[in-house]
C-alpha cells in the first residue's frame, strides 16, 4: 500500500519542512541539445501507481529530473493530493518508489510541446506502456493528460478519472495535464484531482 503522509489537498502549498531544493538552470544550448532525448523512467514492480506523463520536456531532459520545468504543477499536485508528506523538488523524484510511486511517458523522446508528437507516436507509446504495465505490475497506471490518452488507447470519448477498462491488469485513472500552460485547472483544482486517485487507491 501506498506510504501513509497525512491527506489533505488543502495542504498549505509551500509543502512545510520542504529539504532545500537545487535549481540548476539549462541554457539555450542545453535545451536544445535536449530535444529527442531519452529520460529514464522512475519505476520498479509492485507500485501502487505509475504516473505516466505525455512525453519528457526539454527542461526535463536537460536536468534528467520529470516534470522538472518551472511552473509544471505536477510535484505540487502529488503533495496537495496527498501522495507525498511534503512538497518534493523533482530531483527528489528517486524517493517516489518508497512510497509506492513511480513515472514514465507515454512517448519517451523529450520535445518542446507535447502537441508536436504525432497520432502514430501516441499509439506507439500506447503499446510500449501496456508492455511495461505488464512487467512491472502497479496497482494503478494514471496518465496525466486526457487528450493524450484518447489518442494513443483509442478511446475518443474518455473523461477524467477511473476509465471502465484495465492495462495489463491495473486500474486506470485519467488527470489532467498538470503542464502550466493548461489554464482550466488551478493548483487547487488539480490538488483536488490528484486527491480522488489518492483516495481511490486506499478504497481498492
Amino acid at each position: 500500500m501506498i506510504a501513509e503522509p497525512p491527506a489533505s489537498h488543502n495542504r498549505p502549498a509551500d509543502g512545510g519542512g520542504a529539504a532545500p531544493r537545487p535549481n540548476p538552470r539549462p541554457s539555450r544550448e542545453d535545451l536544445a541539445a535536449a530535444a529527442d532525448k531519452l529520460l529514464p523512467d522512475v519505476i520498479t514492480a509492485g507500485l501502487d501507481v505509475l504516473f505516466v506523463g505525455i512525453n519528457p520536456g526539454l527542461w526535463s531532459a536537460a536536468t534528467g529530473w520529470h516534470f522538472a520545468r518551472p511552473g509544471n504543477r505536477f510535484w505540487p499536485a502529488l503533495y496537495r493530493g496527498g501522495f507525498t508528506p511534503r512538497l518534493l523538488h523533482p530531483s527528489e523524484q528517486d524517493t517516489l518508489p518508497g512510497l509506492g510511486l513511480g513515472i514514465t511517458n507515454l512517448v519517451a523522446r523529450a520535445s518542446a510541446r507535447a502537441d508536436e508528437l504525432t497520432a502514430a507516436e501516441l499509439v506507439d507509446g500506447a503499446r510500449t506502456l501496456t508492455s511495461k504495465v505488464a512487467r512491472y505490475r502497479p496497482r494503478w497506471v494514471a496518465v496525466v493528460g486526457v487528450t493524450a490518452y484518447r489518442v494513443g488507447f483509442s478511446r475518443p470519448k474518455a473523461a477524467f478519472g477511473p476509465q471502465p477498462e484495465q492495462l495489463a491488469g491495473a486500474r486506470l485513472w485519467v488527470l489532467p495535464n498538470p503542464s502550466g500552460l493548461n489554464a482550466h485547472f488551478t493548483p487547487q483544482t488539480l490538488g483536488t484531482a490528484f486527491a480522488e486517485l489518492r483516495e481511490a487507491t486506499r478504497r481498492e
